[in-house]
């Protein structure tokens, strides 16, 4: 596609994974991708601040599609959702939408809200419901402050996961607005379990991984090892949306594209020229721009503070236009299922 910065295609990906072999892909042990979803770095859990983004609640305020929190019932547990509504004249498809480290954020409903304006049936749920203070979900557990929703989804276990989002997606099939359709999205550690979901629901339409790590099988302490027993259940495509900028998530990449590959499943990625981790986010238009540094007259701090400008200006640049070009190529994909 034109707009995309770089399709890594599956030739490229099986030359590049023969480089990242050994040391490399010894670096993505299961602190990073452990028991093929509890993925959480310092920088995922660095603020519970991250849970709540005045621009984004703004701009869903502005939104005119019909929104509704529903209690999806898994068993005894009660999953908070978010749905958003498109305005069209015919049934849609769905699409799960699961959050980041940080929870059900307001960016996270924003997203959501953005996925109906593009004529899709959008769920969004918070995966800490009832984990919080008298049971409460995202909020809640951010009100502990420091880094306590970072940690709640880190300890969430993984068959509740799985059993949260098959309710969910269950719940969003059969409303009458849906045609029955269901696809999954998910971002950095969402984006890890829309991957690990595939592997658990046969019937979805297809899998958007954003910057999440593949499912991986090795033992903790152990160097990665794809899960190709998990990968052999999927039958969506899965397609992949990566940053330059990210090594760690990238060094799972070129062993699930042979995987796949010798497995004869679908699963495109493409890496974003430039981008970090996390580009959806930090790339939206409303996001802050990096500040210009004000001349202190100390040459040297001053000429450092100018190259720290650069270089996170150019970044939210490359980051923005990841994010473009991420919804031509999302957009594109889901209109085609």
């Amino acid at each position: 596609m034109r707009m995309e910065s770089r399709v890594i295609s599956n030739r490229i990906v099986i030359r590049l994974a023969t480089v990242f072999s050994g040391a490399l892909l010894a670096l993505v042990s299961v602190g990073q991708v452990a028991a093929q979803h509890h993925h959480t770095s310092a920088a995922d859990m660095s603020s519970d601040t991250e849970v709540t983004q005045d621009w984004a609640k703004q701009q869903v305020a502005k939104s005119p599609r019909h929104r509704e929190w529903v209690k999806v019932k898994n068993g005894s547990r009660e999953v908070n959702s978010l749905v958003v509504y498109p305005e069209v004249k015919k049934k849609a498809t769905a699409v799960v939408v699961i959050h980041e480290i940080f929870g059900l954020s307001d960016w996270v409903q924003q997203l959501t809200d953005e996925l109906a304006e593009a004529g899709y049936i959008a769920i969004a749920p918070d995966l800490l419901s009832g984990m919080g203070p008298n049971g409460g979900g995202t909020a809640d557990v951010a009100s502990k402050g420091g880094n306590a929703v970072g940690q709640a989804i880190r300890d969430l276990p993984p068959d509740q996961i799985t059993a949260d989002l098959n309710a969910v997606a269950d719940y969003v099939s059969k409303l009458p607005a849906a045609n029955g359709k269901v696809a999954v999205t998910g971002y950095c550690w969402g984006g890890t379990q829309s991957f690990r979901f595939a592997t658990n629901r046969p019937t979805l339409k297809a899998a958007f991984v954003f910057y999440g790590t593949t499912p991986g099988s090795n033992a903790q302490g152990q160097p990665y090892e794809v899960d190709k027993v998990g990968l052999a259940r999927i039958n969506a495509p899965v397609y992949g949306f990566y940053a330059e900028n990210d090594m760690r998530v990238n060094a799972t990449v070129p062993p699930a594209v042979e995987a796949m590959n010798s497995l004869k499943k679908k699963y495109e990625p493409v890496t974003y020229t430039g981008a970090g981790h996390g580009f959806m986010r930090a790339g939206e238009p409303n996001a802050p721009e990096p500040k210009a540094p004000t001349a202190t007259g100390d040459e040297a701090a001053d000429k450092k503070a100018k190259e720290d400008y650069d270089k996170a200006l150019a970044t939210y640049r490359a980051n923005r236009k990841a994010r473009d070009e991420s919804w031509v190529r999302w957009k594109g994909i889901l209109a085609k299922l």
